[in-house]
């Protein structure tokens, strides 16, 4: 390490300590979380110190007041789940195609379809799940490039995003994967009752596709066209080491769920405390959601703003159900139907070797590692994820291959 970079080590090992500082004035168990952060942050605030905080504020405010991503919405709707919690969803529709000529210039999408007196299948639906402390606009360079060419589905998990909070939850009941299958069951009734299904989910959105199909093979034989597992595991996520040093990440272990509880227990001390120490997290957001170095910075902030949304009491609540999430058996449902597994060669979060797991029990499924790519690969490497979905919905014959093209192009479009 040259002098410069130690030096910049040391200022970071500093400002991570101020920050634990900051945390304990808010209460015993910020003071906790500050130190663990302290002890992740010195390698990883280096670039962030070699800027002014008041630059790097006001650059954060430009990002936020031009960066385009996460505008695109949808038609919006809300499933109901087991438990009464309201599930937030938006659909973007195909387009209609030009009116036949023998129906007239003002026949409708509708008297398409039931031409005849019959009634035309119904269009394959795309449905997408997000991962942990995200939300539905995650998929914003998906979205932006199928919108148009297939039905598509977005929605917020419980407790994130527009969704209600968990209802269950609220009186104590603790969360498991299992229930975020029976939500995504419901979205589905609710936003795709009938026709093909292609379902797409990133990390803990793949974790809850496990768990539908665990609870309700039968949708996935009847229905399911393809299936999308981005970033994702089947089980053994308590082994994740999480780029730290045995040491480090058995520390970690002990007392983090702990720590998470407590956190829990006091939002509004714990938020403020958060806002307090914004460049330190910053940082460990850029850590542990990226691999490559020259991410567009509108892009980490839109990461940032995604994670920060996410109540710490959500945080904690969700935190259990990795530990004791174990759904390789489900994954045999998959097997008849294409499969694609993706993953980032520097996921630090969901490790490669989780997705090479999953391959192991679809072994005609296609994998591919992501290089220089880190847990939010949809957004770092949008190009490589909607290509290779692209080519999925193809192999499906959910749409024809002339319609898919220019996806990396059209990122940024405006929303509609």
């Amino acid at each position: 390490m040259s002098e410069s970079s130690a030096r910049a080590a040391v200022d970071a090992t500093a400002a991570a300590a101020a920050g634990a500082a900051g945390w304990r004035r808010a209460g015993i168990a910020g003071a906790a979380i500050g130190v663990l952060a302290a002890g992740a942050a010195a390698g990883v605030a280096v670039e962030r110190l070699t800027v002014g905080r008041g630059m790097r504020k006001k650059a954060r405010l430009a990002l936020d007041a031009t960066g385009p991503y996460g505008s695109l919405r949808g038609t919006p709707g809300r499933a109901v789940a087991d438990d009464h919690t309201e599930l937030y969803y938006e659909i973007d529709e195909v387009e209609d195609a030009p009116a036949a000529a023998d129906e007239g210039p003002g026949a409708t999408g509708t008297r398409r379809r039931r031409l005849f007196g019959r009634k035309a299948p119904a269009p394959v639906t795309v449905v997408f799940s997000h991962g942990y402390c995200l939300g539905q606009d995650s998929w914003h360079f998906q979205r932006a490039a199928l919108r148009g060419l297939v039905r598509c589905v977005y929605w917020d998990q419980r407790s994130h995003g527009r969704s209600e909070r968990g209802r269950a939850q609220a009186y104590g009941v603790p969360l498991g994967i299992d229930q975020l299958g029976r939500d995504l069951k419901a979205v589905i009734d609710a936003a795709a009752p009938e026709g093909p299904l292609v379902l797409a989910g990133h990390s803990m959105g793949g974790m809850t596709m496990m768990a539908l199909a665990d609870q309700y093979p039968a949708l996935i034989r009847d229905r399911v066209a393809a299936v999308a597992l981005i970033g994702t595991s089947s089980g053994e996520l308590g082994e994740v080491s999480f780029g730290l040093p045995v040491a480090g990440v058995n520390a970690v272990r002990r007392v983090l769920p702990g720590v998470l509880k407590a956190l829990g227990s006091q939002t509004e001390l714990v938020e403020r405390g958060r806002r307090a120490t914004a460049d330190l997290f910053a940082g460990l957001i850029k850590r542990y959601s990226f691999g490559s170095r020259d991410v567009d910075p509108a892009v980490s902030r839109f990461a940032e703003r995604l994670i920060e949304s996410t109540p710490i009491d959500v945080v904690a609540e969700f935190y259990p159900a990795f530990t004791e999430h174990d759904k390789s058996g489900a994954l045999t449902a998959f097997r008849d139907v294409p499969v694609l597994i993706l993953a980032g060669d520097k996921d630090l979060v969901t490790p490669s070797s989780h997705s090479e797991a999953i391959a192991d029990v679809l072994p005609d499924a296609e994998l591919v590692i992501v290089p220089d790519a880190g847990h939010l690969v949809m957004l770092e490497h949008p190009e490589a994820v909607t290509d290779r979905l692209a080519d999925l919905l193809v192999r499906s014959g959910t749409v024809p291959d002339a319609n898919v093209g220019g996806h990396g192009s059209t990122a940024q479009q405006p929303g509609r």
